[in-house]
């Protein structure tokens, strides 16, 4: 069939990133092109054409600046080199000239809540507490009535993201320094102006240097409430939850205002940014990307991906109800529909395998993998693919916690093992829920390695690759890639999927998830069935007239409003 390409007047004045696809990019894992088993810039640029042929717009570079690593490049040393493991500024600006002559532009990861305890800020800052940079980060005497080094002694009582709590004494001043995150990536005080000024300076740096934007990492954390109270006691030894008091703080839209005037203003509005913002809701994604506010052009928000985290936590499992799926994602749907704008994604970085997560990736690996994009690809926002979501990459079979390489998933084992957990139970929640099932390396092929590198790789290849890699599905029209492609080319094609009104069908379903898409006269129906159980799904309104755009299956067919749905089944209809 042939798409209509007609453009909508709406199209012609949407900014661009709305018809837009991104596929992120984590370097260490996606081509070695050195031998020494992590993932390199000259590696991507050798696998540029895999990206064009899946027809992405944007590449979103996680971290390649100069980096101990404490964090795999999310604790950086400094924010204008390129650490000598990914390779050099010269191999950056050919990787950018590269994926721009494919007509692809390249947003790079920033990380500017916090840097590595070694950039050269943070030495300055800890050397003395009367250092002009001393107050670039926050520093905090012990709790009255507490010595320094005391059980109790931290400033605030709040748990690390990373586990423990998220102070850590620095012998040498007697005086401790905040990091929500791991102590060796210590937070900056955006408070100071003279650190936003350097943080922006450095965006303008990159900008110059042909970058397209940015996707911009907790963005969301870095206006703390500067009392810094106490928050409600939740863990074990008197740690308790900060979040309140650290999230969305009173000066953040301030601040992203503020950076927008420095950094983006009198720029070309081919420009992206992108935040991560945990723990928004609705109303504040709004407030964030609205246009008229200059802040931000979307938001990552973490709704839809909580949903199966028990009371524990991400690695307290519980099973996905489908049902709360579809209310977050249809509520994020309808409350943006007029302001805003939100990132659509299940996988990446820091989120395992969707195969694995909420699909079948044993008898229905193909069929679930292509249900679960489809879903997806069709709702109103940018799309985001992980490298390897778009082969069906599935989580890794670790045989325990010696093969995994997160320093989230090891602090947690040892913390929980130490209070009693166990062991066996421990491990089914990082094997199931773990960031390392993200980070396994790219398959691009059959060989040893998967083509990934021809050294002995950071972490260990899925051995599935043996049949589940790139080059096995280039060809195969049914493979999970070729879909992914056609979903692109369909977001590309019909402007009613970045711009039509969305309204969520079968809603009370425990297993079908159904919607349409509307714009002036043209309509989509999408329906999935997203069990390995066939069902039928009835529908509203009149779809007896309309053509199949995309199946992952044979062929369906609507007789009387009625359409029989096969295990891990999902189709595209268009109203004629």
């Amino acid at each position: 069939m042939t798409l209509d390409q007609t453009v909508s007047p709406t199209l012609d004045t949407a900014p661009w990133w709305t018809s837009a696809v991104v596929y992120q990019v984590y370097p260490r894992s996606f081509a070695d092109s050195d031998g020494d088993g992590v993932g390199d810039l000259n590696g991507i640029t050798s696998r540029l054409e895999h990206l064009e042929r899946l027809g992405v717009d944007v590449i979103w570079l996680s971290p390649v600046y100069a980096s101990p690593q404490a964090d795999n490049g999310y604790d950086i040393a400094d924010y204008q080199a390129i650490d000598p493991l990914f390779g050099t500024l010269e191999d950056f600006d050919r990787l950018v000239a590269e994926a721009h002559a494919r007509g692809m532009k390249l947003v790079m990861d920033l990380v500017v809540n916090h840097t590595s305890d070694e950039h050269p800020w943070f030495v300055e800052s800890r050397s003395s507490k009367h250092n002009p940079k001393r107050d670039w980060y926050w520093w905090r005497r012990p709790r009255e009535g507490f010595e320094a080094g005391q059980p109790g002694a931290e400033p605030t009582n709040w748990q690390s993201y990373f586990s423990g709590p998220t102070w850590t004494l620095d012998e040498a001043t007697g005086e401790y320094y905040l990091h929500l995150f791991a102590p060796r990536q210590p937070d900056l005080n955006w408070e100071n102006p003279e650190v936003r000024q350097e943080v922006y300076s450095m965006m303008r740096w990159w900008l110059d240097r042909g970058v397209d934007g940015f996707r911009m990492d907790v963005i969301s954390l870095i206006s703390k409430d500067p009392a810094l109270p106490d928050g409600a006691t939740t863990g074990a030894g008197g740690l308790g939850d900060g979040f309140p008091h650290f999230s969305n703080g009173p000066r953040v839209h301030e601040f992203l205002q503020e950076m927008h005037r420095e950094v983006f203003d009198g720029r070309s509005g081919d420009l992206l940014t992108v935040g991560e913002t945990p723990g928004v809701t609705w109303a504040d994604a709004r407030l964030f990307t609205d246009p008229a506010r200059r802040e931000l052009d979307m938001v990552f928000q973490f709704d839809h991906v909580c949903l199966d985290h028990g009371p524990g936590g991400k690695f307290d499992l519980r099973p996905l109800d489908l049902r709360d799926l579809k209310a977050s994602m249809g509520r994020w749907q309808e409350e943006l529909s007029e302001v805003g704008w939100n990132s659509l994604y299940w996988c990446n970085h820091d989120q395992p395998r969707v195969v694995s997560r909420f699909g079948d990736d044993g008898e229905h690996w193909r069929e679930s993998a292509t249900a679960w994009a489809t879903v997806l690809h069709l709702h109103r926002g940018t799309p985001y693919v992980y490298q390897g979501e778009e082969l069906g990459m599935t989580n890794a079979p670790f045989a325990g916690v010696h093969e995994m390489r997160d320093i989230e998933s090891l602090n947690h084992y040892a913390e929980a093992i130490a209070a009693g957990g166990d062991p066996e139970s421990v491990l089914r929640g990082l094997r199931t829920m773990g960031r390392d099932n993200a980070r396994t390396p790219v398959q691009w092929d059959a060989s040893p390695q998967a083509g990934f590198t021809t050294g002995q790789p950071w972490l260990a290849v899925n051995p599935n690759h043996t049949w589940l890699n790139a080059a096995a599905q280039y060809d195969d029209p049914r493979s999970v890639f070729n879909h992914y492609r056609k979903l692109i080319e369909l977001r590309h094609a019909l402007p009613v999927i970045a711009h039509g009104d969305f309204r969520m069908l079968l809603a009370d379903h425990p297993h079908l998830y159904a919607y349409e898409r509307t714009l002036n006269d043209d309509r989509l129906l999408v329906v999935a069935n997203l069990s390995g159980t066939p069902h039928t799904a009835a529908l509203d309104g009149d779809w007896s007239a309309v053509d199949l755009l995309l199946s992952n299956v044979d062929e369906p067919s609507i007789v009387n409003g009625r359409i029989s749905m096969e295990p891990w089944s999902a189709h595209v209809f268009r109203k004629r």
